[in-house]
């Protein structure tokens, strides 16, 4: 799918392309395009687009680097999905003088965002470049609203582990936890990733000493990039912080399952060992010899149940005196 948009007074506009040329647009968005729909653009712009597999490969060089006066610039990007939760994917940042074009095959959010905030607030939208930290910062603010999202849920987790503990707690609220759990590390390991991939494309904005004509930074870009590394260090310190929080979580979910799982073999030990001096006497006196006094002693029946429960009570007061139990 092809959507392109338009600088028009400060506004980002979008345009009709039943009847409007693609080359009238500052930013062409290719989400999941078809070979007919990267034809069309190449034809347009006289550029060559990237495929999925180009955008998929893991090498600095092809993730970075220039072509024919265009910079290529590939990062990671979440995208929230409603059924999958979140997924991350590969979004090409094709940077030409006087255009952007970006090129993924998933829908990340926060491009529509900004393009929604940019069509109501005045945005001095003139070069690619200025369209592409557009939408960096964009996706930046994206992924610290997840982070804070999720500092919350983890509030709530921690919550719910240490309430697990205690003796009215539900065993099966920690099979859910180690799930939330899961989820947390997933999406916190994606975030990072989304995070490294982004500052080591603005980093390569801010320290290129030779960039393509007409992609040089002026004063006010270099400082929107200055800005952009700092958030994207102080939100990698973030996820670093919830990673170890994660961490601290699930060992705290395991010793819960741990403890309680002792406190139930517990309580089966107790129990075998407080029916065990009944079980010794009820043998004793189950066994079948001709001589046995207590056999021919009028109250040797109730001594015998007496006797039985004496030792049952016996080891149950001194386990509860000593507050085992």
């Amino acid at each position: 799918m092809i959507t392109a948009y338009r600088s028009l007074g400060n506004r980002l506009e979008r345009l009709d392309l039943s009847r409007d040329r693609l080359k009238d647009a500052l930013w062409i968005d290719l989400e999941a395009p078809t070979q007919a729909e990267e034809q069309a653009v190449e034809a347009a712009l006289g550029i060559g687009i990237p495929t999925r597999e180009d955008m998929q490969e893991i090498e600095i060089s092809s993730r970075i680097y220039r072509e024919d006066g265009t910079l290529f610039l590939t990062a990671q990007i979440v995208a929230t999905v409603e059924i999958l939760g979140t997924e991350i994917g590969p979004v090409t940042f094709v940077v030409l003088p006087d255009r952007l074009v970006t090129v993924h095959y998933h829908h990340p959010g926060s491009f529509g965002h900004f393009a929604e905030w940019a069509a109501r607030h005045d945005t001095p939208l003139a070069t690619g470049v200025d369209a592409l930290l557009g939408l960096l910062e964009a996706a930046v603010d994206r992924l610290a609203d997840i982070l804070e999202g999720e500092a919350r849920r983890l509030d709530s987790l921690s919550k719910a582990i240490f309430a697990a503990h205690r003796p009215s707690g539900k065993d099966q609220a920690l099979a859910v936890v180690l799930q939330r759990i899961g989820r947390a590390e997933d999406l916190n390991g994606k975030v990072g990733e989304s995070l490294g991939t982004i500052q080591r494309l603005v980093g390569h904005l801010a320290v290129t000493n030779t960039p393509p004509e007409g992609l040089a930074l002026n004063t006010g870009e270099r400082s929107v990039v200055r800005t952009l590394l700092e958030d994207l260090r102080s939100l990698r310190e973030v996820a670093k912080t919830q990673t170890e929080k994660i961490r601290f979580l699930l060992d705290a979910t395991l010793g819960v399952i741990n403890i309680r799982q002792s406190d139930i073999i517990k309580i089966f030990s107790v129990v075998a060992f407080v029916f065990l001096p009944p079980t010794l006497i009820a043998s004793i006196y189950g066994m079948n010899f001709d001589h046995m006094p207590e056999l021919a002693w009028e109250w040797g029946y109730p001594a015998a149940l007496a006797g039985m429960v004496l030792s049952a009570v016996v080891p149950w007061a001194i386990f509860r005196w000593k507050k085992w139990l």
